[in-house]
């Protein structure tokens, strides 16, 4: 899963500030003194809110995505495990399409509305096997639109050289983690006790409710993630009736394009799965070129020869600054991926541990009790639900002190916290190669470890895509940086498969 202390230089500001150009003093004024009193935007509650919902559902879906498909569609362990990596590494990469069709069309506040309701429809449609891929596909698509967008909308609540960034994007990640942490407690019991559809629904039900929280919160937004030509004060920063119109055809194109994809694939299907056979390749990138294409058709506006359009183009392009800046996300990415490609083993191979070679037995009261194999996936959402808000505190602290951290430092610190929990994990995976089910304590050390690695890194990660991106990349360098969350994630897939081949 999942989500920094920036080196004190006066050129680490982005244009992130134009948001707050319409009211600038008093929009100034109220920022100054929010800093001042060391208090969070009204709008990150919201939006913490929303994707604490959001995360709810992809997590209680991903929690028994391995489980559904060896247990009820009688998939090898060594074919689910691949498609799980298909899957979780698409889910990474539309972010980065998604990320430009809102800079550049929709703004964000439009696209997570698109990408959460299309969520919502796959997590249903999840629920009859009949729809596997179909629902995958929505699934794919929908975070595409989602993920870096909302992201994009807390990064936009701050003035540049805001202190208190990267608290906030910590407790945003503490939202995205509260979700994580009841998902698979819910749906995995739902789906382990009374049908795998069942957790489904829940997850699907999770994605409404975070829907709702957000269109409720977007007058607290000020003025952050509205459309690019949206040039009015920020009182009038919400979305009308025809925007939520536009976001209906496109719901309703990206389902009509996904059934069409998913209906073509099924004429040449095979029998079993393999890496070759599977639709969501196929099904996802007909999607993404047609949601492009029509986007850029319906979308596009006809002032290609006025005064407005020219001076857009001339202010589009980078600075030399900008280019710079843009380079450090890119290679701080390339090393991120290698912490995920650890990371991402949870949803495969840690829940197959958990399944086969952990004592899940316990005897609660005099009663004996199994625990759920997707219940320890709620182990890292608690401990960083436990540990964010200190995380937050101290980066705060140490961002306005002698004692900054640099950002390499913070990542390097969570990829080495990460190994220390990969040598626990070799120790307890050693007691159980005779077929001895080992204490669950091993596992409880492994998360504990991961989930300290992880808050080094990928909420510092976020802040510093929100802090060092031109405004006008903004949803798409937030995508950029899920990228390497999807090779990552695909790559641990394809791995978890050949080792358990």
């Amino acid at each position: 899963m999942a989500l920094l202390s920036e080196e004190k230089s006066t050129n680490a500001a982005t244009s992130s500030a134009d948001l707050a150009k319409p009211s600038a003093e008093t929009e100034s004024a109220t920022a100054k003194t929010e800093v001042k009193n060391s208090q969070q935007p009204k709008g990150l509650y919201w939006l913490f809110g929303a994707e604490a919902w959001e995360r709810f559902s992809y997590y209680g879906m991903r929690a028994i995505l391995v489980l559904y498909l060896v247990s009820q569609l009688q998939y090898d362990r060594k074919d689910a495990l691949a498609l799980y990596g298909i899957y979780t590494g698409l889910v990474y990469l539309t972010p980065l399409i998604g990320g430009y069709l809102s800079d550049r069309f929709l703004g964000a506040r439009k696209a997570v509305i698109i990408g959460g309701c299309t969520m919502a429809i796959g997590e249903l449609l999840l629920s009859h096997p009949t729809f596997l891929y179909p629902a995958l596909t929505l699934l794919i698509l929908g975070n595409g639109f989602f993920k870096p967008n909302i992201s994009n909308i807390v990064g936009g609540l701050y003035e540049e050289n805001d202190p208190r960034r990267d608290g906030g994007f910590t407790i945003f990640y503490m939202g995205i983690n509260l979700g994580a942490f009841f998902s698979p407690l819910i749906c995995g019991s739902l789906g382990q006790t009374f049908g795998w559809s069942w957790g489904f629904i829940a997850a699907g039900i999770g994605m409404i409710i975070g829907q709702i929280i957000f269109n409720l919160g977007q007058s607290r937004f000020n003025g952050a993630g509205m459309p690019p030509e949206f040039k009015g004060p920020i009182e009038d920063a919400h979305l009308h009736t025809k925007d939520y119109f536009e976001v209906v055809y496109w719901i309703l194109g990206i389902v009509g394009i996904t059934a069409a994809a998913c209906a073509l694939w099924s004429f040449t299907k095979t029998e079993s799965f393999s890496l070759t056979s599977s639709p969501l390749p196929v099904a996802v990138g007909i999607g993404i070129l047609v949601t492009v294409g029509i986007s850029y058709l319906f979308t596009h506006k006809h002032a290609d020869d006025s005064k407005e359009q020219k001076e857009d183009e001339k202010d589009s392009k980078l600075t030399i600054e900008e280019i710079h800046r843009l380079c450090v996300i890119v290679i701080i990415t390339m090393f991120v991926a290698f912490f995920w490609l650890g990371f991402e083993q949870a949803g495969g191979t840690l829940t197959l541990f958990a399944e086969e070679q952990t004592q899940r037995v316990v005897n609660c009261l005099g009663k004996v009790f199994t625990i759920p194999a997707s219940w320890f996936q709620s182990i890292n959402p608690f401990i960083i639900c436990t540990f964010a808000p200190l995380f937050s505190m101290m980066w705060y602290k140490w961002d306005n002190s002698k004692y900054a951290i640099s950002i390499p430092a913070k990542i390097g610190l969570g990829m080495i916290i990460l190994g220390l929990g990969f040598i626990v994990m070799f120790m307890g995976s050693s007691l159980a190669a005779d077929g001895t089910k080992v204490s669950p304590m091993w596992l409880v050390s492994v998360y504990f470890l991961h989930t300290m690695g992880e808050l080094c890194l990928s909420p510092v990660g976020l802040s510093m895509v929100s802090k060092l991106s031109p405004h006008r990349l903004m949803s798409i360098m937030m995508g950029f940086w899920f990228l390497s969350s999807a090779a990552a994630n695909y790559f641990a897939g394809i791995l978890e498969a050949t080792l358990h081949a």
